[in-house]
């Protein structure tokens, strides 16, 4: 009996880490169906179209002036036969800004929705993150709980045979009361990562609208493929793809095309009237009267009344340079960023490879040796317990820094707005 717990008890140990989850959701497929239902986004999408529709607001003439007078009208009789210079007048003007004005108030307008296409997809971006980052969440917890299972199994076989033992008085009762409560803290272990699992499931259903129990299948992760990235080359990656940083440089140049509106205003708008004037037959003395046309120009004066028009284009230099500030502000953020999450990432790699090649052989080999020297009386059973609650751990931070890195790497990519080429 006791050489058959012990075999069963080597099987266990090395089949820890084979067995896979069974295939799911693919991580790619949440990713796009969380940006489809996005209110977020639909709510960006909205927002660009009501930029998009005040462009020809903006940029068009004004309405045109209909004007109807009852010119020279004489006071004592109101007659219109009475005074050649009495007249039914009708006429239209029209104003024209300065040529040029109108189209840089479209130009300054239509860059408007380019500015909320970035942000559309830097929430894009976004959405991206946090999903993955949720998702390696959910994935870690629950491969978590099975190496918890796969523990409380091998406890299990553990007290079979310091039970067998016990039975032959070659093992004490306390020995058997140790096993049964590490099987009870490993039992507490796993409800606490449900909870978590559960806690993660839910975040993670928030972004697809789905009830936050709905359950979402996660794929085991067998092994990271590594980046080698510099500093440098994340900062030129951001520069070029970020749509954070795209947009500043769109409202740098929108306040540029700010100032070139606002120095339209140094110049005069014109005013072109037109007036036709029906004049009737004068009744003392028979005469029929011509009709009159009147044509007008009409200059404004734009003399800049306390300064209004200079602090209009004050204002857009000011705007240039706030937006200036940023985008240095945002790039020295982003290289103190990339330097950290780099040195991140290549510390958690080298522990992956130290835990991978060095810790978990370490700790299976010390558990079956644990386990044949228990079986000869030649180690203390405290012994068998320390090396499989040290395997336990081992497996479980293992699989804790793989997501860890793909985390990283999520973050990485929002920070620089594309891909990585890490696999998920």
């Amino acid at each position: 009996m006791t050489r058959k717990c012990f075999y069963v008890l080597t099987i266990l140990i090395f089949s820890i880490s084979n067995i896979a989850f069974p295939q799911g959701d693919d991580l790619e497929s949440l990713i796009s169906r969380s940006i489809k239902l996005s209110p977020k986004i639909k709510m960006l999408k909205a927002k660009r179209n009501v930029a998009y529709n005040r462009i020809t607001q903006n940029s068009n003439l004004p309405d045109p002036m209909l004007t109807l007078a009852l010119a020279n009208l004489p006071t004592n009789t109101f007659a219109f036969n009475q005074d050649p210079m009495t007249g039914k007048v009708i006429g239209l003007t029209q104003t024209f800004p300065f040529p040029g004005k109108l189209s840089a108030i479209e130009n300054e307008s239509a860059i408007d929705t380019l500015i909320i296409d970035q942000e559309i997809n830097d929430e894009v971006n976004k959405i991206t993150q946090s999903v993955t980052k949720s998702y390696y969440d959910l994935n870690y917890f629950r491969r978590a709980i099975y190496y918890a299972k796969e523990s409380k199994k091998l406890l299990k076989e553990i007290e079979n045979v310091v039970s067998v033992k016990y039975k032959v008085s070659t093992a004490t009762q306390q020995n058997v009361i140790k096993v049964q409560l590490e099987q009870t803290k490993i039992l507490n272990k796993i409800e606490e990562l449900k909870s978590r699992e559960k806690s993660a499931l839910s975040v993670l259903n928030s972004y697809l609208l789905q009830d936050a129990n709905s359950y979402i299948q996660t794929e085991q992760i067998e092994k990271v493929n590594t980046i080698t990235v510099t500093s440098q080359e994340l900062n030129k990656l951001a520069q070029i793809n970020r749509p954070f940083l795209k947009g500043i440089k769109l409202s740098e140049e929108k306040a540029r095309l700010k100032q070139t509106v606002a120095q339209k205003d140094f110049y005069p708008n014109f005013t072109l009237g037109f007036l036709y004037s029906f004049r009737d037959r004068i009744a003392s003395t028979g005469t029929d009267l011509n009709n009159l046309v009147t044509f007008s120009l009409g200059i404004s004066l734009p003399i800049n009344y306390g300064g209004k028009v200079t602090s209009k284009v004050e204002e857009a230099v000011s705007l240039q340079n706030l937006y200036e500030e940023q985008y240095s502000s945002a790039m020295q953020f982003l290289s103190g960023r990339f330097g950290s999450d780099i040195a991140e990432l290549k510390s958690i790699e080298e522990r992956i490879n130290l835990f991978e090649y060095g810790l978990l052989p370490q700790a299976q080999q010390n558990l079956k040796s644990a386990l044949a020297s228990y079986q000869v009386n030649e180690v203390d059973f405290i012994n068998v317990i320390d090396a499989q609650d040290q395997l336990f751990q081992i497996e479980t931070n293992l699989y804790r820094l793989k997501t860890s890195y793909l985390k990283q790497i999520a973050d990485l990519e929002f920070l620089t707005g594309t891909s990585l080429s890490a696999s998920r």
